[in-house]
């Protein structure tokens, strides 16, 4: 995975030492001064107000810069906008268990549920931007500002991206009964029944539901949307034949494959996954198809950018580590990682596709 950004700002401007020594001050007094040996008695008692200022300016300074080093200095907290147990919650301990013991305090895991992870983001980007409060998110997040006609909060300026965790390829998934078994049998089969078949998602606007909206947009195909709340009823009645098709990341769906209550018709990936060899592609099914979805964290926007470079930093470490990486890539997920320019890159990306499957589509959410 290619390397990731954030903002700063410099802060030298309006420096009080840079006015202790200005030369617009000693060319005011050698203007005062009748000749150079007499100076302006004013002139004088600006010079010692400056002198007696700088001490407590230079002590003002260190402490800040203090505070500064001294992050983190208290529990952080790790907001997860989905119920525990779920792909949210395993990635942010994932980066999170890791990212505790390399900064040397806790971080807490606060869940907040709802509203396609709406609800946790704002309760972040709201929070005091000192490192002290991030959230993981999901795909779902770049779908949202498409998905939804508002949002209480501005994602270009309230937020900023900390770190890509990972990107999980989907997998397409089907009932045993269904006809085709693999991409190119599929998209022949529902083009010649066009609104025959259905396909479950996790919820409307999820990863699952514009990754099929994009194939059936791209492949010119006719199928029903059966939305659930959440991933588990999808399934029940994907294994039923209440519907045919389901697109779900694979740690999710490969014990049902294995058990033989559901078939694949293919990875959504470039290629096979470390973790799950057996599964080829859909491009080896005679149709290539990308979809996935990522987890990703964030801060609220203004966090100084050495708090958030430190953060990008130390995720990458965790990352890049051996036990991590096993860790990752058993559940189907490829490690991510990047500098904060390419996380940012990498979410504005997201943004824009996702927003062009749902305007194609014709989805939209109510608040």
């Amino acid at each position: 995975m290619s390397k990731h950004p954030t903002v700063g700002r410099s802060l030298t401007a309006n420096d009080p030492e840079h006015a202790a020594s200005s030369p617009d001050l000693r060319s005011a007094s050698a203007s005062r001064s009748g000749h150079a040996g007499h100076t302006d008695p004013s002139i004088w008692a600006a010079r010692r107000r400056l002198t007696l200022a700088a001490p407590a300016l230079a002590l003002l300074g260190t402490g800040s810069a203090r505070a500064q080093s001294a992050w983190p200095n208290k529990p952080i907290r790790m907001i997860v906008g989905y119920t525990p147990g779920g792909y949210t919650d395993n990635m942010a301990r994932a980066v999170g268990e890791p990212l505790s013991r390399a900064l040397g305090q806790p971080v807490i895991f606060d869940y907040k549920p709802g509203a396609n992870s709406i609800i946790g983001v704002d309760l972040m980007a709201k929070s005091a931007p000192d490192g002290y409060t991030l959230t993981t998110v999901i795909a779902a997040h770049s779908a949202n500002p498409s998905l939804y006609a508002k949002l209480p909060f501005d994602v270009n300026n309230d937020i900023v991206p900390v770190a890509l965790s990972g990107v999980a390829p989907l997998i397409l998934t089907a009932n045993n009964s269904f006809p085709a078994n693999n991409s190119a049998e599929l998209v022949a089969h529902v083009k010649a029944n066009p609104g025959k078949y259905n396909f479950g998602s996790s919820g409307i606007g999820a990863a699952a539901h514009l990754a099929m909206e994009q194939f059936m947009l791209t492949h010119g195909l006719k199928m029903q949307l059966i939305p659930y709340k959440g991933t588990q009823p999808a399934l029940t009645d994907l294994i039923g034949g209440q519907i045919q098709l389901l697109f779900d990341v694979p740690v999710t769906m490969n014990p049902h494959i294995k058990a033989g209550k559901i078939k694949t018709l293919g990875m959504a990936s470039e290629k096979r996954l470390v973790g799950y060899p057996d599964i080829p592609t859909m491009g080896e099914g005679g149709v290539p198809f990308l979809a996935n979805t990522w987890a990703m964290v964030l801060a609220p926007r203004g966090t100084p950018r050495e708090i958030l470079v430190r953060l990008n930093t130390e995720i990458n470490k965790i990352l890049a580590s051996p036990e991590v990486r096993q860790k990752l890539e058993s559940t189907g997920t490829v490690p991510g990682g990047g500098t904060l320019e390419e996380t940012q890159a990498f979410l504005n990306a997201e943004i824009a596709r996702n927003g062009k499957v749902v305007r194609a589509a014709g989805i939209k959410l109510e608040n």
